[in-house]
């Protein structure tokens, strides 16, 4: 069966890093990458043409991010992703783990904050619409712990040991509505993680690092689990192509390898961006304490100084 309706997708030849390099791209993912890219692009050029500095390493992250997108979604490691696990767990765990963080430290929601024209009194354009999108209730519970965490569990356990799996693959709309839920759960994940767009939750920094740990040991479990199947779990991958000459069983257990094995790169990515925010914050806190103190310190000088001229005004 092709589940995907790549066409010819039960011929392709044994799998090799080269072959799945190669071009084939999703039209929908590609489209959604250009057009993320030109607007970030617009929003860029928009700043840069008023005078304004937008830092080169948020660009280079939100481009990379969106790269990363395409690497999965657009070259053959998609339609090997549709015949072997292994390849589609690579494909999940860049795409909802790698991209989101990426993306998210180009804060692109800033960018469009800064970029977009007010409207003026009494109107809402685009960029009041969006700030009252990031100040929503619905927002608010999209973003909080109590969902995010949950749904980021959901997304293994209730996802891949349950019959949705294999009906979202079953078409080549399910499976695209798949990858996009990936993202989207990375995005929503992530996001008050990382705390570098404004958004509905602002935890403090110790906060946002216990909320990481929170969710990073179940993807441990959930590869664990697969390594240690003595039967193949996923309807899709149990009878894999013959051209592919793989195991669905050894294919299983490598997948679980690479869901355990992929939990502990965002948890250092995210931790390094969270202990440079920390070192940042305290060294913008200790100048303000700096600036306030020569401020109370002038005025000390200035009253002593005034003390000083009242006694020399009496001495006269």
């Amino acid at each position: 069966m092709d589940h995907s309706g790549h066409g010819m997708i039960m011929e392709l030849p044994p799998f090799t890093l080269g072959r799945g390099l190669e071009w084939s791209a999703d039209p929908f993912f590609l489209v959604a990458c250009l057009v993320g890219l030109g607007l970030y692009g617009w929003g860029v050029v928009r700043l840069v043409r008023r005078g304004d500095k937008w830092p080169v390493g948020r660009i280079v992250a939100y481009v990379v991010g969106v790269l990363t997108v395409m690497l999965v979604m657009c070259t053959k490691l998609n339609d090997y992703g549709m015949v072997m696990f292994s390849v589609h767990m690579v494909q999940h765990m860049v795409i909802s783990m790698l991209s989101p963080i990426l993306i998210l430290l180009g804060a692109p929601i800033t960018l469009a904050l800064r970029a977009l024209p007010t409207a003026g009194r009494d109107r809402k354009g685009p960029r009041e619409l969006l700030l009252m999108v990031l100040h929503s209730r619905y927002m608010r519970i999209i973003t909080h712990p109590a969902f995010t965490i949950p749904l980021f569990i959901a997304s293994l356990y209730g996802l891949y040991f349950s019959p949705l799996f294999d009906f979202l693959m079953g078409s080549r709309a399910g499976h695209i509505a798949m990858m996009v839920h990936f993202l989207a759960v990375g995005l929503v994940f992530f996001w008050p993680i990382m705390g570098v767009d404004p958004g509905p939750q602002r935890p403090g920094h110790l906060m946002r690092m216990l909320e990481l740990f929170a969710g990073m040991p179940f993807h441990a479990f959930f590869g664990i689990a697969l390594m240690m199947a003595s039967t193949a779990m996923v309807g899709t991958y149990q009878h894999p192509p013959a051209s592919l000459g793989i195991d669905a069983l050894s294919d299983q257990t490598s997948a679980g390898g690479i869901a355990w094995a992929f939990s502990e790169i965002p948890s250092v990515l995210v931790l390094l961006a969270l202990l440079f925010q920390w070192y940042g914050s305290e060294q913008r806190q200790a100048k303000r304490k700096d600036r306030a103190a020569d401020r109370d310190g002038d005025k000390e000088l200035e009253a002593y100084n005034a003390y000083l001229a009242s006694l020399d005004a009496r001495s006269r």
